[in-house]
């Protein structure tokens, strides 16, 4: 087993080293869509990143690397309504940043931006207030900014909405949020423009991948599954949750991610009844369950999986009850999963199969066949909704943006992740796939790692990356000190 986990981790480096997902004619395609949408005598103004505050690797914003693949800093962009003609505005080149940092994209860079790209003209960020100025004065486009928060560093839209309320509450910290400062200028700069949101048409564009797209989401899920089996092989009572999250960061990092689609949500027994506990600092208990959530942010692009398991490698007789009536029921929405129907339709087929699956399910306690019921009761009410998603969208952003609650497209990408509660005890459970939905069905990318009983419990016996590294002890620390 250690070595046909040193040979997937070794093909999975060879094999996801380079960032060339997305050709200029796939990102010229994204412009153009976007810009049938917008209609004619109409611009798109966007805006990238800044540089970053710390000794941290630069990442653009989702929306703007979306559109254009590029990683420059302070960049901006003009889209043009109707044709999707597209001009990029970057910095000049700071030689003396290259020689300490390594090269980067700017101004002067203009045949190597439009192949990379496919974009129609380069200029220096200095040149866009004359050519805005010029079109203000000749047409008066109809300008389309981007007024929700633009997603980076692990984040997604309904946090950075959270992170602005908050300061907003705040009554010594009033911070404007720097997207909120660019499109008041800009309004004011395009004064007798109408100003539209650019948010809703760039959603609906995002709601559905194409296949460059998903292979990435794929590649992103791989390493999710990877390093929650070798969490599975690795854990044993007495290692600590944050033993955990070093163990997939470096499966993550020696395949080429960038960081983290969200902070680790690893959970011993009565932790995970937070549903985003992310303290990591608890030791693992005998006789405890563990839920593992965690992902990498690759290459730009998310995934989302939770595993629960004994840490002690056996279930016990009540958890075996509860974890395996749950995971029949969670099977029961994964098996109807399919295209061009309804959220809610499939959630009224796996009700069904639901209330037979709780009907000849046993119970040790009476509390857990009443939280049994809970569940299945709140998942019969969700499927009489006129509209209903079956979880959340994953791509660009773990909570990703777009409308998954009213049909099931091909193209669509998203996660399942009903949760049983069992509040007596503060028993939580819950575990989460990534679907694709596809023209003949839905694949469930993630389906190879167990989430049945005898399949986690087979893999616990194995050795597992802790068992050949482990964190050090205090005694082992002082003995790599000077005497």
């Amino acid at each position: 087993m250690k070595t046909k986990f040193l040979i997937i981790l070794i093909i999975a480096a060879q094999s996801l080293s380079a960032k060339n997902d997305f050709s200029a004619e796939e990102l010229k395609n994204r412009r153009n869509k976007l810009a049938r949408e917008m209609g004619p005598n109409s611009i798109a103004i966007l805006q990238g990143a800044p540089s970053e505050t710390g000794y941290v690797k630069f990442r653009q914003y989702n929306e703007f690397y979306y559109l254009t693949g590029i990683e420059t800093p302070h960049a901006y962009m003009m889209i043009k309504g109707e044709t999707g003609e597209t001009t990029l505005y970057l910095p000049h080149k700071n030689k003396r940043r290259e020689r300490s940092e390594g090269p980067l994209l700017s101004a002067e860079d203009v045949e190597a931006v439009k192949t990379m790209a496919g974009v129609d003209h380069v200029f220096a960020t200095t040149m866009m207030g004359e050519h805005l100025w010029r079109m203000r004065m000749r047409t008066k486009p109809i300008v389309y900014l981007y007024q929700s928060p633009p997603e980076r560093h692990a984040e997604s839209r309904d946090l950075l909405l959270r992170h602005e309320g908050d300061i907003q509450n705040d009554p010594w910290d009033q911070t404007q949020p720097r997207y909120k400062d660019f499109n008041q200028n800009m309004s004011a700069h395009m004064a007798g423009s109408e100003i539209r949101d650019l948010t809703n048409i760039l959603d609906q564009l995002r709601l559905i991948k194409s296949n460059a797209e998903i292979e990435v989401i794929k590649k992103a899920t791989v390493l999710s599954c990877l390093a929650l089996m070798e969490a599975m092989r690795s854990t044993k009572p007495g290692i600590y949750e944050y033993e955990l999250d070093g163990l997939a960061k470096y499966i993550y990092h020696v395949n080429g991610s960038q960081g983290d689609a969200y902070y680790s949500l690893i959970a011993n027994g009565t932790n995970a009844y937070m549903p985003h506990y992310h303290d990591k600092q608890a030791q693992l208990k005998d006789g405890d369950l563990l839920l593992m959530d965690y992902s990498p942010d690759y290459h730009y692009y998310m995934s989302d999986i939770t595993r629960m398991w004994p840490v002690n490698g056996k279930f016990s007789e009540e958890q075996a009850q509860l974890y395996g009536f749950y995971m029949k029921c969670y099977r029961a929405i994964l098996d109807n999963i399919r295209p061009h129907v309804a959220p809610v339709q499939v959630r009224k087929e796996a009700a069904d199969e639901m209330k037979i699956i709780l009907a000849s399910a046993k119970f040790n306690k009476p509390h857990h066949r009443q939280a049994a019921e809970n569940f299945v009761n709140g998942f019969v009410r969700s499927s009489n909704r006129q509209y209903a998603s079956l979880g959340h969208g994953v791509g660009m952003a773990t909570h990703d943006v777009g409308d998954h609650s009213k049909m099931l497209l091909p193209g669509m990408v998203f996660t399942i992740e009903p949760a049983l509660r069992v509040p007596e005890e503060n028993i939580y459970i819950r575990l989460e796939d990534l679907i694709v939905i596809t023209e003949k069905g839905a694949e469930i990318v993630s389906d190879f790692v167990p989430m049945d009983i005898k399949g986690i419990e087979r893999m616990m016996k194995e050795k597992g990356m802790l068992d050949r590294y482990q964190r050090l002890t205090e005694k082992k620390y002082k003995s790599y000190l000077p005497k």
